[in-house]
């Protein structure tokens, strides 16, 4: 009877460890690893929304509005002077302007098209024509482009305390 017990158990201890090793390779091919770059204050990239759900915040926000957030989107311009400030793309025809909390932090200057997760403060607010000229002027625009600046702009934006950049 003993041996007949010790059996079974066996066979099924070696059932199951079978079982698990098939098991295995499934579950790792179905997790990606994703790698950021991380700049400014430490954050995760979890809960981040949408860039196209961000622009519909921002269209329902008044000028000196401002709501917590953390998004997801591609950049589309740096500064090319410093790092210390970043464009992305609302991905409905708008852009948004990063600028780092405190100007604690930089970005890399060659990251135009990548994809970035921000956190920090969105607002709305109007941008003066010598800060538009400015940004022109660090953007690299030509001196056309800069003297075609002449009236302000009701603008998006972000103080990002946070950035993660896809690697």
């Amino acid at each position: 009877m003993k041996s007949i017990t010790l059996s079974i158990i066996c066979v099924l201890v070696l059932n199951s460890c079978k079982n698990k090793s098939e098991e295995k390779p499934e579950i790792e091919s179905k997790t990606e690893v994703i790698e950021y770059a991380s700049f400014g204050k430490e954050i995760i990239a979890d809960d981040a929304i949408a860039a196209t759900s961000m622009a519909s915040h921002y269209k329902t926000m008044n000028v000196g509005d401002s709501i917590n957030s953390k998004m997801i989107a591609k950049v589309t311009s740096v500064c090319q002077a410093k790092g210390c400030w970043m464009t992305l793309n609302l991905e409905d025809g708008n852009e948004v302007m990063v600028r780092f909390k405190d100007y604690s932090f930089f970005v890399p200057k060659d990251i135009a098209g990548k994809e970035v997760i921000v956190n920090g403060q969105a607002y709305v607010k109007e941008v003066s024509v010598d800060e538009l000229k400015h940004y022109a002027e660090d953007a690299g625009k030509s001196a056309e482009d800069i003297e075609a600046i002449i009236e302000p702009k009701r603008t998006y934006s972000f103080a990002a305390d946070g950035v993660l950049l896809k690697q």
